[in-house]
């Protein structure tokens, strides 16, 4: 139920992004979405642990961890430009099938200390068929 939350999330935040981005510019929306989101999130920290202790922790331990923080940047960068352009659908779709597909090779390989998992035919062919669906979303 969360990751379908997140879906949902996902879908009215490309929209919203683009508005926003429209009204303020494409780096002030990026930098809003960043500042809330963050602000948010050592709310909800505060209030579920009581400090910010766990923080320290996060950023003196290996630095390629800290990816996720970089990658949430991107991504909004990457909607709040696309999702006017392209259209909500179409965005969505891109960003599933190309989380598809480098999660395949994440997977594959092992990397990040994920247990490898080997790519199969029907694996290849889904992520395929995501792909091509994915550009029949784009707006004619």
């Amino acid at each position: 139920m969360l990751a379908f939350a997140a879906g949902v999330a996902g879908a009215t935040q490309i929209a919203v992004q683009g508005r926003l981005s429209d009204r303020v510019g494409t780096l002030e929306a990026v930098a809003t979405a960043g500042a809330v989101g963050g602000s948010i999130a050592l709310v909800i920290l505060l209030f579920a642990r009581g400090t910010l202790g766990g923080l320290g922790d996060a950023v003196s331990g290996p630095k390629w961890q800290l990816l996720g923080g970089v990658m949430s940047v991107f991504i909004i960068l990457s909607i709040t430009v696309a999702g006017p352009r392209i259209g909500v659908v179409a965005t969505t779709a891109f960003i599933i099938a190309a989380q598809l597909s480098f999660a395949s090779v994440i997977d594959r390989y092992g990397w990040f200390g994920i247990t490898p998992v080997p790519v199969s035919w029907p694996r290849v062919l889904g992520i395929v068929l995501l792909l091509a669906g994915a550009a029949l979303t784009l707006r004619r």
